[in-house]
Parts: structure tokens; C-alpha cells; sequence
């Protein structure tokens, strides 16, 4: 005997999230995303589930779909969390890095695992698109791609999702921008595919067969990055290193293969543009140097590596140090603490009865560095230490009255090394890469 239509959704719904201890269901409203939500507190624990709805403020249907998703998460006991677009949205970009937006930071707020009601017709629709669109075989993976984001109903057809829909009496709201022409995907959805599909009965298969072919390839480059070039990622996932001595052999071919899944490790999609220029960038910059990317990211060429990350405005000119709170000055924090200083240029002895401030360093800032009045231009002590180009100018000094004092990680003077009679307070600095 078949299997209803019930416990076939349920399984195929609960089985990717089971593992998942928090789990945030982006629930829009119509037929997909009201059957995630149900199949979901059928086959879940509903206190592990957080529903979030996005109005995208397009008019009545956006407004009664937000209202469908409120009362239905309320009736099953289940943490709802909406929020309506501040300003008019234009254009299919603009709509999903809105709904993005406000599910990731739902999400990070949880700590919790966002899945969507993507179906395996939403999957054929987008690797026809890309395909359109020129993209590579990273693209063509579509949503067969590795992801953070969990598609528990990608195996499930939108036919198979209806049947349920009706079998289970669900509401749902039908976005009438759905037929609207307007927009690529429902050009291909209603005009295109059926053509196709005339012609070639057996194209969804083959379309879905190159993506599955388009992942694992992904998934070998990936394979290989990590054993090659192991890319070092910070932290909080905001940038990526590289070492150069592991890239610049590399021809530009393969450069263009293995930029877009360095990238890709923090949320970056390198676009064609960008990943020739960082191909040709990789073998042709100079230290300091530095290449602008779509969406404010960059790539910085430093002694020994290639730095990926978002641009950033200039950093403030300066800042007072506090003697008995934090002080946060750019990327660099600076705290009080008890005790003695420790051995390494990362502390320091800093006068209390002098003004202290931190400011980037300057060309033409000096440091006395010895008891017989020698100085030395701070630059020397930053290339000294392999600090070049952009770091250089973004590395902060302390002063103390109009003296440079202590190059934070790399020098201090002699009034900072040692209590020399004088009030004094033990200072420790750390980079904070976020």
C-alpha cells in the first residue's frame, strides 16, 4: 500500500531538521511554506520552531499573508516573529535581500537553522535560469549547492505539496505577482518550461541530473581548496586569507575556479567581472595593493597573503583612552588591567598623568626608543614586523601627551616598558577580526 500523502510530507520535512536544536521556518504564506509549517509541528517539537514572515509591503495580498501566517502559528503554538519592509521594493533583487536580511538576523538571534519550502520544481526553475544566464557550474548546482539554509521539501514536487495543502485543508494566499510576467522566474515557470517540455518530455531529469553533476563538482574544488590552499577564515566568517605562496603558481583557469569557493566561505558570490579581475590581480599585484569587488568587498595583497573582506570606511582619527573602561578604537580594543604588564609589545606601562590617545599612525610619526634621545620613524618598526600597505595604515599608536608611546604588537618605547616612579596604568590591546 502507498504511503499518504501525509507521511510522506512529514518524513521528508522532519528528517533533514530533526538533528537541528532551533529551527526558524521562513513562512511566507502561500501553498509551499503553509505546508512546511504544518508538516513541521506534525513531526516536531513545536518549542524548537520559530515561524518568520516577511511583508514585503506590495499590497493587500503581502498584508493578508502576514495576518494567515500570525493566526495559523498562534492557533498551533508556535513562536511567530514578522516584520513589513520599511520602504518600497522594487524588482526580484531587492525583494529577496529584504527577506534574507530579516531571516538571517532572526535566525543569528536564535541561533537556529533556517529552512524554506523551496520544492523540486523551484530547483528546475532555477538551474534553467542559470543557464540563461551563462552561469558556470557553480551556478548550475543552484539549490543542490552546499548551504546553511536547510530545503527539507527539495525532493517533493509542487504537485505532491498541493495534495497535501488540500488533504490537510490549508489556507494559503495566492500571491498574484505569481502570474505576473514581469518577472523572469514566472516567464520561465509559465511560458518557457511547458514549451520545453513539448519538445523534450524528459527535460526536468536532465536538467536536475546536470545539477547533481554541477554540486559535485563543487564539492571536488572544494575538496581540493582545503587540502591546497586551506584558506583561513576569521572568526565570525567576515574574511578569508589566503597564502600567496599557495595561489600565484596557478594558472588564471584555474584561479577562476578556486577564487568563487574561496569566496563562497563567507557568503561571497564572486560575479564574472569580479573573478577575472581577482584572477589577474593574483599574479600582477603588488604588496599594498588592492582590488575592489562587487557588493564593498576587496581583496588586499599583504607580504604573504591575499586578504578578502568587506571595505571599510577610513578609521577614526583618534580616540581617548579610558583608564578604567574598555576603549574600542577601529577593529583594536584597548582595557585596563591589574598587575603587571606582560612581556610582549600587545601591554604596556602608559603614564597616568599624561593625556593618553590612540590614532592610526601618520607618515612621518617617530618614536624615541632609547635613553639617549634616539628616534626612529614608526614606519621602520611596522615594516619591521611585516606590517605593510593597508594594514599600515589602519595600525593604531598610543600617544601620551604628543609622544608616541607604544606601537600596539610591535614596539613600545622605553616609558612604556618599565614603572619608572611615575603614576602608571598596565594597558593590554587585542584586534578584534569581526
Amino acid at each position: 500500500m502507498r504511503q499518504s500523502i501525509h507521511r510522506v510530507v512529514q518524513e521528508h520535512v522532519a528528517a533533514p531538521l530533526r538533528g537541528e536544536d532551533r529551527i526558524v521556518l521562513a513562512v511566507s504564506g502561500g501553498v509551499d511554506s503553509m505546508v512546511l509549517l504544518d508538516a513541521a509541528v506534525a513531526a516536531l517539537d513545536r518549542l524548537r520552531l520559530c515561524v518568520a514572515t516577511f511583508d514585503h509591503g506590495t499590497g493587500a495580498a503581502a498584508r493578508d499573508a502576514a495576518v494567515l501566517v500570525r493566526d495559523r502559528s498562534a492557533a498551533l503554538g508556535v513562536e511567530c516573529v514578522s516584520e513589513r519592509a520599511s520602504r518600497p521594493l522594487r524588482g526580484e533583487a531587492q525583494l529577496r535581500a529584504a527577506r534574507w536580511t530579516f531571516l538571517r538576523a532572526t535566525a543569528g538571534a536564535r541561533n537556529a537553522r533556517i529552512a524554506t519550502a523551496h520544492t523540486l520544481d523551484d530547483q528546475i526553475e532555477t538551474v534553467l535560469m542559470r543557464i540563461l544566464r551563462g552561469a558556470g557550474a557553480r551556478g548550475i548546482a543552484g539549490l543542490y549547492a552546499p548551504s546553511d539554509v536547510v530545503r527539507p521539501m527539495l525532493a517533493l514536487s509542487r504537485r505532491d505539496v498541493v495534495r497535501y495543502a488540500r488533504a490537510r485543508r490549508i489556507d494559503w494566499v495566492e500571491d498574484p505577482s505569481n502570474a505576473s510576467l514581469a518577472f523572469l522566474r514566472n516567464r520561465v515557470r509559465h511560458e518557457l518550461l511547458p514549451a520545453l517540455r513539448a519538445e523534450q518530455p524528459a527535460l526536468d531529469g536532465e536538467l536536475l541530473q546536470i545539477a547533481r553533476r554541477a554540486a559535485t563538482w563543487r564539492a571536488d574544488v572544494a575538496s581540493h581548496v582545503d587540502a591546497a590552499i586551506a584558506p583561513l577564515v576569521s572568526p565570525r566568517g567576515g574574511a578569508v586569507d589566503v597564502h600567496a605562496d599557495a595561489v600565484q603558481p596557478l594558472g588564471a583557469n584555474a584561479l577562476k575556479v578556486v577564487w568563487p569557493d574561496i569566496a563562497a566561505r563567507i557568503g561571497l558570490a564572486l560575479d564574472r567581472r569580479g573573478t577575472e579581475r581577482l584572477a589577474a590581480f593574483t599574479h600582477d599585484g603588488r604588496i599594498g595593493a588592492r582590488v575592489q569587488l562587487s557588493g564593498g568587498w576587496e581583496v588586499i595583497r599583504s607580504r604573504d597573503a591575499f586578504q578578502l573582506r568587506a571595505s571599510e570606511l577610513s578609521p577614526p582619527t583618534e580616540a581617548s583612552l579610558q583608564p578604567f573602561a574598555e576603549t574600542r578604537w577601529d577593529r583594536w580594543e584597548f582595557r585596563p588591567v591589574r598587575g603587571e604588564a606582560s612581556a610582549d609589545a600587545w601591554s604596556a606601562w602608559l603614564p597616568r598623568d599624561a593625556a593618553l590617545v590612540v590614532r592610526r599612525w601618520q607618515p612621518g610619526d617617530v618614536m624615541l626608543v632609547g635613553a639617549d634621545g634616539h628616534r626612529r620613524k614608526v614606519k621602520y618598526f611596522l615594516s619591521d614586523a611585516g606590517i605593510t600597505g593597508h594594514e599600515r595604515a589602519r595600525w593604531p599608536v598610543v600617544l601620551a601627551a604628543d609622544q608616541i608611546v607604544w606601537i600596539p604588537g610591535v614596539r613600545r618605547s622605553a616609558v612604556a616598558t618599565a614603572r619608572s616612579g611615575r603614576p602608571a596604568l598596565a594597558f593590554a590591546c587585542e584586534y578584534i577580526n569581526c
